[in-house]
C-alpha cells in the first residue's frame, strides 16, 4: 500500500438526538488535521459487493434554506463533474449540467440571463 489518509466526521447531537455540530477533518488536509465545523454534509458510498449505495446526509438546526440550496447547487454540478470524469459521457453529464443550473435559476443563485448566456 503506498499510503493512507483518513477522514473523520463528528456529529453533536441535541437532546433530541439531531444534530447540533458537525466538525471533520482529513489526515492530508494542507491546511492541518484540527477538526473543521460545517453545517451539513452528504456522503455516498457505493459497495462493491451489493452493488447499493449507502448515504448519510446531515444537516444541523443551523442550516438556513438558502444555504441549502447552495450547497445542492454545488453538490449537483459537482456530480455532474464527477459524472463525465468517469464516464466520458459528455451528453448525460451536460444534461446533468443543465439541470444544476436550472435549479441554480430557481432558487436565486443564478440569474436567469447567466443561465440564459450558458446555455
Amino acid at each position: 500500500m503506498q499510503g493512507k489518509s483518513t477522514i473523520q466526521i463528528d456529529v453533536e447531537l441535541d437532546d433530541n438526538k439531531h444534530p447540533d455540530k458537525i466538525y471533520w477533518s482529513a489526515s492530508d488536509n494542507p491546511q492541518g488535521n484540527e477538526p473543521i465545523a460545517c453545517k451539513a454534509f452528504l456522503l455516498s458510498v457505493f459497495d462493491e459487493v451489493s452493488a447499493d449505495t449507502f448515504r448519510i446526509d446531515l444537516w444541523t438546526s443551523k442550516l438556513q434554506v438558502a444555504e441549502m440550496d447552495r450547497l445542492m447547487f454545488q453538490t449537483f454540478k459537482s456530480m455532474a463533474d464527477t459524472y463525465f470524469k468517469a464516464t466520458n459521457n459528455h451528453e448525460l453529464a451536460n444534461v446533468m449540467h443543465n439541470f444544476a443550473m436550472y435549479f441554480g435559476e430557481q432558487t436565486g443563485i443564478v440569474p436567469k440571463e447567466e443561465n440564459e448566456n450558458l446555455s
